[in-house]
């Protein structure tokens, strides 16, 4: 018998998400030590020193469940964003929320639209409930909103918008995405992923055109957010995500999220984080000087690469960009290759400490 023979359709044909190889991996594989990771987006500098206070205390209560609604983080994120807390569902990690998202509102006989180059995740999203992805041509490396109207039909159900995008950093100009959103159908779903928003607002990293799309919830009640607290909060480790959408969509997805969904540790933290700005700033400034030197180095190596309002950066390196990962993990240095995006001569590089970027650096140059 095969099993997978007994998988649905959509199942059967997936490819299991690959994240970045973790330091331990490459540990046992080569034997090697001082491993430098720039390969998954993380804060280098970690979570908040109070949020790991607060989680040093909830361990003494690890044998109780969570609250199974999250109702002291959901109500510091609609006091935050000056939402209503049923507006507000928690998720483990974003991604969470987009399974929820497909698993709630598409079936196999409906579509999802989202552009080439796009996160990973939302193809495998889209297979799993047997559904059809529309995939647009980019433009520029980024979501071309002119392109994705045309893919929308009767079928269409989600729209799925990474701003910025990963694993290209490009993102839209903030009007443009709201006069696409007021002309989509009321029948379809706009999800703007703003996994990177921290970031991407902060001051120091003066990204013209970018602002969330936040404020336009109650105009456009077919728009969801999503949020992560594992990017800018440095909280990866703990999984936890969010959306704010009207309070129907949320209704309707926690219908079918499984009870617990979110950790103990991860709720209280994610509470904690929310409120150390110093922490915050902190985190974006490390962006804004990696990213930098980053540019500065490439542009004497004569690399091209996209500006990015992340905190990574995809770089040209004119070959094979799988063969020079492995070149670079021979010497200790993980990055991530994005030939899965279709970009085979690019490498997507976390910006990390200021040690981080200048041994990634000097290895590039060795191993170039």
């Amino acid at each position: 018998m095969s099993f997978i023979e007994l998988a649905i359709p959509g199942v059967q044909g997936l490819t299991p998400y690959q994240p970045g190889k973790p330091i331990t991996e490459l540990e046992r594989e080569l034997g090697i030590r001082d491993i430098v990771k720039l390969a998954s987006n993380e804060n280098p500098l970690g979570p908040s020193p109070r949020a790991l206070e607060i989680i040093q205390r909830e361990a003494k209560e690890l044998g109780r469940y969570p609250d199974g609604n999250g109702f002291a983080l959901k109500k510091a994120l609609a006091d935050k964003f000056n939402v209503g807390l049923e507006q507000v569902t928690l998720g483990n990690g974003s991604n969470d929320i987009l399974e929820l998202l497909a698993r709630a509102f598409v079936s196999p006989e409906n579509e999802v639209v989202f552009s080439d180059h796009a996160f990973a995740v939302y193809p495998i999203v889209t297979q799993a409930v047997g559904a059809i992805a529309r995939i647009t041509p980019a433009k520029d490396w980024g979501y071309d909103l002119g392109a994705v109207s045309k893919a929308i039909n009767d079928k269409t159900r989600l729209i799925l918008i990474a701003n910025p995008n990963n694993p290209t950093g490009t993102w839209l100009q903030s009007g443009e995405l709201e006069s696409f959103i007021a002309s989509v159908p009321k029948h379809v779903l706009v999800v703007v992923d703003e996994a990177y928003y921290e970031i991407a607002a902060a001051p120091c990293l003066d990204i013209k055109g970018y602002a969330t799309v936040l404020p336009l919830i109650d105009r456009y009640p077919n728009l969801v957010v999503t949020r992560t607290f594992s990017k800018a909060y440095g909280l990866a480790g703990l999984r936890m995500g969010y959306s704010i959408s009207h309070s129907e969509v949320a209704d309707v997805l926690n219908r079918v999220r499984q009870p617990f969904n979110t950790n103990s540790l991860a709720l209280a933290a994610a509470e904690i984080a929310l409120t150390d700005e110093k922490h915050l700033q902190k985190s974006c400034q490390l962006v804004c000087d990696g990213m930098q030197y980053m540019t500065n180095m490439f542009d004497e190596m004569g690399l091209d690469y996209i500006p990015s309002a992340g905190n990574f950066i995809s770089v040209n390196v004119k070959q094979n960009g799988r063969d020079l990962f492995n070149k670079l993990l021979r010497e200790g240095v993980i990055v991530r290759p994005v030939d899965n995006y279709g970009m085979p001569e690019f490498l997507r590089i976390t910006i990390g400490t200021e040690n981080e970027n200048s041994r990634f650096i000097q290895v590039l140059k060795k191993v170039f």
